[in-house]
């Protein structure tokens, strides 16, 4: 019956339960025998002794909560009986010392990608569309109908198709309960620009009307995604009056990078004739932006010049199991390669501060780490929230009953190479191996921040399903069962279920993930979230988000 729970670290004073089991199982594992109280869902865990109020709960080998109430061995962890804990954290003279993975296999493979003049190598080719204030939004809507379809990079034709049989029946009367009508399989148009992987649009909510922070924020969030590998030109379309002038946009953006030297159109409407000037100016000149980007082939590369972010999001009891630590250890082997990996989301690093403090290179970062978590927090808690408000209804559901047990698996992503670099929001990574990269949990804030910092692929795991995308960074699916995966299979890319049912070790996923990933870098295989034009972009405003 072993095979029924987990212990995950030998100091855990929990089981996590791999299926369902009823009340009253009988479990032998490592020489002892434990009898469940009540049923355990899978994912759940229960305790492996009898525990006192006030006695600390560990999972993971670290501080996930406390008990609230004497409770007897076998009974389920909930958030009645548990709340969270974890331990205070500060800097000390840590030596870290890791083992390497062996990365012999992967040594001297090579992803095609696209080569950029400030030696930069992008996965993908994108002409990126920005505008400086909410305002533009509307003009940029009117300009993405014009080109998706014409230039062959609309998703939605079949939907298009089954509604227009609904407007039908609808003009002749029949009535809609009675028809059987379901969306046709009509083949996407030819990509006119083969080299183009597609036109990216960047609406949002920003640039006038809040504080001149939250424009200074976006500003830099912006000349960001601009700077970014997978972007070959830009189209910016800006009002006039607005708090982000176009003058900051290029101040932030030649801060970020001197030699920036991608084809920027820029349009102010407030300075045109008219608006139908202005955007068949900006669709003219896009055109002709997008025929000579269309020159630049995807050529070898080293998998050095990958920059790849970890993010999680509607995540589940196995998620700190199977596709983290999997994920972890792809982490490692492009730790070692010479890569770039980007471990965000400080509210889902709480009570793992301290592994990761000790894990810093040197002091000023891990001083910078404890400085943005601490202010983060504090800033939470000045509104009446705090970290350990951050697990869903859905990740309590599923086992994740504390902020603590969340962050313990969240971090498992991050694998375990020593963090080389601490970025606040919008900071570009520029050193090989593992970065922690200020962002909140919030999926879309947090992948929207990870693209900001460089990512050129973004793994995201989930146990509960989410179609999380980005404009311009790939995002590839990882699910943490294979329930998930055959269920939701039109936005999944990777089922890491097999971990779970001990059919694949965390280190055979691990490379498996890594090919795939090798895959979606050369253009050989699109994720799901990439073919279904799945561009989400949140600026994050600094304040309280979780």
């Amino acid at each position: 019956m072993s095979n029924l729970i987990l212990k995950i670290n030998q100091k855990d004073n929990v089981l996590v339960a791999l299926q369902d089991i009823p009340a009253e199982t009988e479990i032998a594992f490592e020489g002892n025998t434990y009898t469940t109280l009540e049923a355990i869902p899978a994912k759940h865990k229960f305790f492996m002794n009898d525990m006192k109020q006030g006695d600390e709960i560990l999972m993971y080998g670290v501080l996930v909560g406390k008990v609230q109430y004497d409770l007897a061995a076998g009974t389920r962890m909930t958030t009645d009986n548990t709340k969270h804990a974890a331990e205070p954290f500060y800097y000390r003279d840590v030596d870290y010392q890791w083992t390497k993975p062996d990365v012999s296999r992967f040594l001297h493979k090579t992803f095609k990608g696209y080569h950029r003049s400030n030696g930069d190598v992008g996965t993908a080719n994108y002409w990126l569309f920005i505008p400086t204030v909410f305002c533009e939004n509307r003009n940029l809507d009117i300009i993405k109908e014009s080109l998706y379809d014409s230039l062959g990079y609309a998703v939605d034709a079949k939907y298009k198709d089954y509604t227009q049989q609904l407007v039908e029946a609808i003009s002749k009367g029949e009535n809609l309960d009675d028809l059987n009508f379901s969306p046709s399989n009509i083949p996407s148009k030819d990509r006119i620009f083969k080299n183009v992987d597609g036109i990216k649009f960047l609406n949002h909510s920003g640039g006038c009307g809040g504080t001149r922070q939250d424009a200074d924020t976006l500003s830099k969030l912006l000349a960001a995604y601009a700077d970014h590998p997978n972007v070959a030109g830009i189209t910016l379309l800006s009002l006039g009056c607005q708090h982000l002038q176009i003058d900051n946009f290029r101040k932030d953006l030649y801060n970020r990078n001197p030699d920036f030297d991608k084809p920027l159109l820029v349009f102010e409407q407030q300075k045109a004739v008219s608006e139908e000037t202005m955007i068949k100016n900006a669709i003219f000149e896009t055109l002709k932006g997008l025929l000579e980007i269309n020159k630049i082939e995807r050529e070898d590369a080293p998998l050095s010049k990958l920059c790849v972010g970890v993010k999680c999001g509607g995540s589940d009891g196995f998620s700190g199991i199977s596709a983290n630590p999997a994920v972890g250890h792809l982490a490692d082997i492009l730790s070692v390669l010479g890569a770039k990996v980007l471990l965000a989301e400080f509210p889902e690093l709480c009570g793992v501060e301290q592994e990761l403090i000790d894990r810093a290179v040197d002091q000023p970062a891990a001083e910078k780490f404890i400085r943005l978590m601490t202010e983060y927090d504090d800033l939470a808690h000045a509104v009446g929230s705090g970290f350990y408000m951050n697990p869903s209804p859905g990740n309590i559901k599923d086992g994740l009953i504390t902020d603590a047990i969340k962050s313990a698996g969240a971090a498992k992503k991050g694998g375990s190479s020593p963090v080389v670099d601490v970025l606040d929001y919008t900071e570009p990574a520029t050193k090989p191996g593992l970065s922690l990269v200020c962002t909140p949990g919030n999926d879309v804030e947090a992948t929207t921040g990870k693209a900001a910092s460089g990512a050129t692929l973004i793994l995201f795991t989930t146990g509960l399903g989410t179609p999380t995308g980005n404009p311009v960074c790939p995002v590839i699916k990882v699910a943490t069962n294979t329930v998930l995966a055959t269920k939701m299979s039109d936005i999944i890319d990777i089922d890491t279920g097999a971990v779970v049912r001990g059919e694949k070790t965390i280190q055979e996923m691990g490379e498996d993930i890594l090919d795939f990933c090798i895959d979606v870098a050369s253009g050989n295989i699109v994720p799901k979230a990439v073919a279904l034009n799945q561009d989400d972009f949140i600026p994050w405003k600094r304040g309280v988000s979780l």
